[in-house]
């Protein structure tokens, strides 16, 4: 999920828990279980198709269920299909959909409406940033790319219980993708008589998740009922859910602490020692990276040697001890921990080891050779992020070392979220804050993200794209992984980006929430979340 997942990714990512769970006690006087949390920015849609971000990720989790859905492990368990048969070559798949899958509205969930929701994904129409999630579909890249008609996708229901898949080639990943929100199922009535509108409509958002959304006061808070016609209403416990929303971090603290919400993520970093003093800070693995990413055709950044100074001017031990903090690790490299080899039974991180340098005075070097000593007749260069008190800080902290090592001085601009990642989609941008979330357990969940010709940092290299087809096809491990490797070294040879850290989920949370959890891909599950008091 980069921001496109963002964080996005933007942004996302995804999924999680079919954990079983002991109903609480009452969570109020009229035995209803409510829980409340503090949801971090305002969607800016809750459509599958074309959210990026975290916060309509978790939304949309709530309210949607895909083929499978992940468990608390991440690996990926039933959701709307109750089984599935995969030939011998690994070039097909069958899901078998469950009788009692039934849309919000009562009506059920076919195999028709996963093979609509996925041409759509991949409508060149509809451009969606998570189309290329889909490519392992056979002939699903040229689809969106006007080559072949939709009929020609491989995509098929056989009838309204039965998805027939066809793949271009082996996906050892395929079952944990399915459970991406792109792969969402979407209900075609509703979304063909209003294919712009109906997602940021309360009386059209029509889900098949655990809960539906009852009201949604835009930019101010959503409420959840839980949804009687999902097929596992028995294992939801909760009756409600109400989400304010602030992009305030100090704002949701004081919520959680004012007893207005149950829980909250990403608590102020000045804050982090007083709530680990006081046993309330909790912080859950991550499988993402905070970075900038470089726009690689806009001056003064379209010059590698640009790109590479201000990549090697910043110091980032210090940057995460002093103003990041949350139990976050400082980032050499694009793929973050957490990943085995399976060819070798090595964490993929370590065994790849670190890319990015820091050396300031070669730095200095290398912005005097691409003709701006000293920052003498560089363009002015600004920095965007979106909204936040921990991105303004990073900022601040970036811009401070680039003036001391490079001699330059960068202008901070901060965007409302959903300006920021228009802006950055379309490329109004020199550098960018961003983030990356993986969306399933496997290297090329960050790997890929640069080949996609839509990629933020405008950047492409045929070598790149090459190793990364290499990884794509082929099951021989040892083969993909060395491939995913020696791309990876490459966007570091091109400086496409500056990571910064490797992400943790810091969150604040009160003692009686019981059932949840969180997924290293950047969610949590509330299907079987309750209160316990």
């Amino acid at each position: 999920m980069s921001c496109k997942k963002l964080c996005t990714a933007l942004l996302m990512l995804t999924l999680l828990v079919t954990l079983t769970a002991g109903c609480g006690k009452s969570g109020s006087s009229t035995n209803e279980q409510v829980f409340r949390y503090a949801l971090e920015a305002e969607p800016a849609t809750l459509d599958p198709a074309k959210s990026t971000a975290i916060p309509e990720s978790l939304v949309e989790l709530q309210i949607f269920e895909g083929l499978t859905r992940l468990d608390a492990k991440d690996q990926p368990a039933p959701g709307v299909a109750e089984k599935w048969d995969v030939s011998p070559d690994g070039l097909k798949y069958v899901f078998h959909l469950r009788a009692n899958a039934k849309w919000s509205n009562g009506e059920p969930v076919t195999a028709q409406d996963f093979a609509f929701a996925w041409q759509r994904t991949l409508s060149p129409e509809v451009a969606s940033e998570n189309a290329y999630m889909l490519f392992p579909v056979k002939n699903a890249q040229a689809y969106n790319e006007k080559k072949l008609t939709a009929d020609q996708l491989g995509v098929k229901a056989l009838d309204d219980r039965t998805l027939e898949v066809t793949l271009e080639k082996p996906t050892a990943y395929f079952l944990s993708l399915v459970a991406f929100h792109a792969f969402y199922p979407v209900h075609q009535k509703t979304v063909t008589a209003s294919p712009d509108k109906w997602a940021n409509e309360v009386t059209t958002l029509i889900g098949n998740g655990p809960f539906k959304i009852s009201n949604w006061t835009h930019s101010g808070k959503i409420d959840f009922i839980k949804n009687d016609q999902y097929w596992d209403t028995a294992a939801v416990k909760l009756t409600k859910m109400e989400w304010p929303i602030s992009d305030s971090q100090t704002t949701r603290l004081a919520m959680v602490e004012n007893n207005q919400v149950d829980m909250m993520v990403e608590p102020p970093v000045v804050e982090h020692d007083r709530l680990t003093q006081a046993g309330l800070l909790k912080i859950s693995p991550y499988l993402g990276i905070y970075y900038y990413v470089f726009n690689t055709q806009a001056a003064p950044f379209d010059n590698p040697q640009v790109r590479k100074a201000f990549a090697q001017a910043i110091s980032r031990e210090a940057l995460v001890k002093n103003v990041i903090k949350g139990g976050k690790k400082p980032a050499y490299a694009w793929v973050a921990p957490g990943l085995t080899n399976p060819a070798t039974s090595k964490d993929f991180r370590e065994e790849g080891g670190n890319y990015a340098i820091e050396d300031a005075a070669q730095a200095k070097k290398l912005l005097a050779e691409a003709g701006y000593p000293d920052g003498k007749g560089l363009p002015p260069v600004t920095l965007m992020f979106n909204t936040s008190e921990l991105h303004k800080s990073i900022a601040e902290a970036m811009q401070e070392m680039w003036k001391q090592n490079l001699s330059v001085a960068v202008n901070l601009t901060n965007q409302e979220s959903k300006v920021f990642l228009e802006a950055r989609d379309h490329g109004d941008y020199q550098i960018a804050r961003a983030s990356w979330v993986g969306d399933y357990a496997d290297p090329m969940t960050f790997i890929d993200v640069f080949k996609d010709p839509d990629n933020d940092a405008n950047y492409t290299n045929p070598a790149y794209n090459r190793l990364v087809e290499q990884a794509q096809s082929t099951l021989d491990q040892k083969v993909r992984m060395q491939a995913m490797h020696d791309a990876e070294k490459i966007l570091f040879d091109d400086a496409v980006i500056i990571p910064i850290y490797y992400t943790t989920q810091p969150f604040i949370t009160k003692p009686y929430v019981k059932g949840y959890f969180w997924s290293v891909l950047g969610l949590a599950d509330f299907k079987t979340a309750y209160i316990e008091k």
